[in-house]
């Protein structure tokens, strides 16, 4: 029975070793503590559109003496059939620099309604008009949707303007058909920007309009291309027809 006892209590012993490193291997291990992973960043702002309005203190940069070297108007009003007792509009206006050339082309016995959504370009065209002593030119106050011309104009044109008409509020569309609406029933708007790429007087290459926009524009304002042209070195000229 000693015996007996002894090997039994060797055995609770050896049992009593045992049982904590057991107990120990047994006990659940926790869980690993997982980082939180970082809030995701904020979404980036709305980048600025890279058009912005042509603004009255920079007009000094529209009157370099080369202007008419390379802008060509007599071109750009021989290929629109501009002529004397012409009515003609100057959408875009800003300074007036175009609209004396087309003054001066339609005569006394035309006229000549410059338009701009910026009351500050509308007062520099009416001292230059002054200036000049010109009586065939009006001022037109439009909204960048709607130049609100009168009715029955022979020939609109808009130079360089076509990527501030993308600034918001305006809708190119929307202005391109109400331009339309004014027009003669053979009437014809001239669109002149510059080519696409870099030199030259114009923008930085990634400010400048593809004309395919432009004919793609005025298509879906009811209007039709009817001509084509460069004005080397540095522009291009699309005439449009109504398509009605």
């Amino acid at each position: 029975m000693k015996a007996a006892a002894c090997v039994l209590g060797g055995l609770c012993l050896a049992l009593a070793a045992t049982v904590p490193a057991a107990a120990q291997r047994a006990r659940p291990t926790p869980p690993a503590v997982v980082p939180k992973a970082p809030p995701p960043p904020p979404p980036p702002s709305p980048s600025p559109s890279r058009a912005r309005l042509f603004e009255p203190q920079d007009l000094g940069l529209t009157e370099g003496p080369d202007r008419a070297e390379w802008q060509k108007p007599d071109q750009i009003m021989d290929a629109l059939k501009i002529a004397d007792g012409s009515i003609v509009a100057d959408i875009g206006a800003a300074g007036g620099w175009f609209t004396i050339q087309l003054a001066r082309r339609v005569g006394p016995n035309g006229h000549v309604y410059a338009e701009d959504i910026q009351p500050l370009m509308l007062a520099a065209i009416n001292r230059r008009v002054q200036r000049e002593n010109l009586s065939n030119v009006t001022t037109v106050l439009g909204s960048p949707t709607d130049a609100r011309l009168p009715a029955a104009v022979d020939v609109v044109l808009m130079v360089n303007l076509f990527r501030e008409m993308e600034v918001p509020p305006s809708d190119p569309v929307m202005l391109l058909r109400n331009v339309g609406r004014s027009l003669k029933p053979r009437g014809r708007i001239g669109i002149v920007d510059f080519l696409p790429g870099d030199g030259g007087p114009g923008p930085a290459a990634d400010q400048r309009v593809d004309p395919e926009s432009i004919i793609t524009a005025a298509r879906a304002a009811g209007l039709q291309l009817v001509a084509r042209q460069a004005v080397q070195p540095f522009e291009y000229l699309l005439i449009f027809g109504n398509g009605r």
